[in-house]
């Protein structure tokens, strides 16, 4: 009697789930120029140099209509009515005194906002919930960071 051997090959596959990055968040903070050129004499120059630098990262327009931003000890702006900004955009807040455009809004502030040494800046969304933040400590000759 002829025995056939069969032969039965086990294959064990592992799958490893790789663990999920962090989605972006809708609007984030990707620069703080927390050191405006020249001496802090307070005018609306140097005022508005000072400035933290926010980006839609979705592919649809968001209203900042109550969104905020806000530094470290407290100090807080609230987007009003009819910002927009558009998928993909920037926008500046500025810490001194303007007129509020697409590409820059300003907080209206006669003093500076972010330390030079070191400071964080939060995002917050309508509904208080905190959406970013970035952190910096200032290094010999940087008056920015890129978040």
């Amino acid at each position: 009697m002829r025995h056939a051997l069969t032969a039965v090959a086990a294959v064990t596959v592992f799958c490893v789930a790789l663990p999920a990055q962090a989605a972006a968040p809708a609007i984030q903070i990707v620069k703080i120029y927390y050191d405006s050129p020249g001496a802090d004499l307070r005018s609306n120059g140097s005022l508005n140099a000072e400035y933290v630098t926010l980006l839609n990262t979705t592919k649809r327009a968001i209203d900042l209509e109550g969104w905020t931003v806000r530094d470290k000890t407290g100090y807080t702006y609230e987007f009003g009515p009819d910002v927009l900004l558009g998928p993909k955009k920037r926008i500046t807040l500025r810490s001194g005194q303007g007129g509020d455009g697409t590409a820059s809004v300003y907080w209206n502030r006669k003093q500076y906002v972010w330390n030079n040494d070191q400071d964080t800046a939060y995002v917050r969304n309508p509904a208080g919930r905190p959406v970013d933040s970035c952190s910096y400590k200032a290094s010999t000759g940087s008056a920015y960071v890129t978040c």
